[in-house]
């Protein structure tokens, strides 16, 4: 028993693929089958390496892991080739030397005949020994299957089109190259979108004049924007790594794709080994189902706060890469990670939120600073520096502790010494609770701080 994943890596991983592959993924784990990834590159001129790439690379952050491959199409040639061959040894394909100009004017006058538009076989009986080939579909019968997701479905074969398997070049066409590798590869389910629904009936007829046995099948509807219309950018649907550039965990985008369309009564959030105990193709949703970024948004910050530590720190290394933070310089990552994590909206978040812990900076912003930094606030800072510069275990308590000295000496409230020390310390006035904020930055960095932001009143007075 296999399933399989089979992407044109003629464009980016986006979210649509992505749930393909991680129903397929479930499926294959849930009957401890394989999980083969197939990549289809046989359309040349919009084929790229930089695809092929990117849907790896999504694949591996997704930690959506492969058993099988990935096979390459273009790899295959011979073997399609001898295919069509075969059928055209037994009848049940022809070259058809139709020009364009016949095929479009015949699909016209169809159309105005309110007819539906299909070859309508010309080059059936001709000798003919070049052009695009043809499957010979049956014009009698009908074509029957059962769908996970749509139930059974049955088209007449008259309705059906003589599909081309091979163009005028030689290149072999979608229909027939899916059907010998999901044949080849011993593949058990296909799990694919609902957009290839219209091309079951034809390579069940392929499968059936090859003598092959037919696969399962479950058609998984698309995914919409909140409007109801096609997923776009504009809805928030971006190239998967995108993702991972804005700051969502691969857990959390799993367990949303896993919710967009399959259900479990009304839990929400569900671990991996829950996701493969718990799914089943038949409690994929018939309808399609809607993005909705707000509810990604929260999931994310739900496993910003639940996941392990060493998981959460592992992901967001890749965020402290591309900042360049030196973490030589600061705190022990863990502890500053375990307290920055209950308001930190994304890794991106979090990972800037790091920054003031490791580096240092050269000024203040202006805006906060204007109205933060005001002639009373140096008595205070100047309190602060010589508060702090006397405590030796330097801990959030004893932190603390200073800070409400000062309060109850001058007669203020706690924002009145928060406030500016709040902005000396970090910047831009954006940091946590202040006590334990001052004691990540550590005693030096915290009083150097202190001085460099009454140096800047002394500065603005002048």
């Amino acid at each position: 028993m296999k399933s399989r994943f089979a992407p044109s890596p003629t464009g980016f991983l986006h979210i649509g693929g992505a749930r393909t592959a991680l129903f397929a993924w479930l499926w294959a784990k849930k009957n401890k089958s394989n999980f083969v990834l197939r990549i289809e590159d046989t359309d040349k001129e919009r084929s790229t390496q930089a695809s092929v790439d990117a849907i790896l690379d999504g694949l591996d952050w997704l930690c959506l892991d492969y058993d099988e491959g990935p096979f390459f199409q273009s790899d295959r040639y011979d073997r399609y080739n001898e295919v069509i061959q075969d059928l055209l040894s037994k009848g049940q394909a022809y070259y058809c030397d139709c020009s364009k100009e016949r095929l479009e004017k015949m699909r016209e006058i169809q159309i105005a005949k309110k007819e539906k538009p299909k070859y309508d076989g010309c080059c059936r009986h001709k000798s003919l020994k070049s052009g695009v080939i043809r499957f010979l579909n049956p014009d009698t019968g009908s074509v029957s299957f059962y769908d996970y997701v749509k139930g059974k479905v049955s088209i007449a074969n008259s309705e059906l089109d003589d599909l081309v398997i091979s163009r005028s070049d030689g290149a072999p066409t979608y229909n027939l190259t899916v059907v010998v590798d999901d044949h080849d590869m011993n593949i058990e389910c296909i799990i694919r979108g609902d957009d290839h629904i219209n091309n079951t009936p034809k390579q069940i007829n392929l499968y059936r004049v090859l003598g092959w046995s037919i696969p399962k099948f479950a058609h998984v509807p698309m995914i919409l924007g909140s409007d109801g219309s096609r997923l776009s950018k504009r809805h928030g649907a971006l190239n998967l790594l995108s993702y991972r550039e804005e700051g969502f965990l691969p857990e959390a985008l799993l367990n949303y794709l896993v919710r967009l369309g399959w259900s479990n009564g009304d839990q929400e959030i569900f671990s991996i080994d829950e996701m493969i105990e718990l799914f089943e193709l038949e409690n994929i949703n018939k309808s399609p189902a809607s993005f909705n970024q707000e509810k990604l948004d929260w999931i994310n910050q739900s496993y910003i706060k639940n996941i392990s530590i060493n998981q959460l720190v592992g992901h967001l290394g890749w965020h402290l890469n591309r900042l360049e933070i030196n973490l030589e310089n600061g705190p022990i990552l863990n502890d500053l990670v375990e307290f920055l994590r209950e308001r930190s909206k994304s890794l991106v978040d979090m990972a800037k939120s790091c920054e003031m812990f490791y580096e240092d900076f050269d000024g203040f912003d202006e805006n906060q600073a204007s109205k933060t930094f005001k002639t009373n606030s140096k008595e205070v800072l100047e309190d602060l520096l010589s508060q702090l510069s006397l405590v030796n275990d330097w801990s959030a308590r004893n932190i603390h502790l200073a800070i409400e000295s000062i309060c109850e000496s001058r007669g203020i409230g706690f924002g009145k010494v928060g406030q500016p020390f709040r902005l000396a310390l970090s910047g831009d006035g954006k940091s946590g609770s202040i006590d334990k904020s001052a004691q990540f930055v550590g005693k030096e960095r915290t009083l150097n701080r202190l001085k460099m932001a009454i140096n800047w009143i002394n500065i603005q007075n002048n």
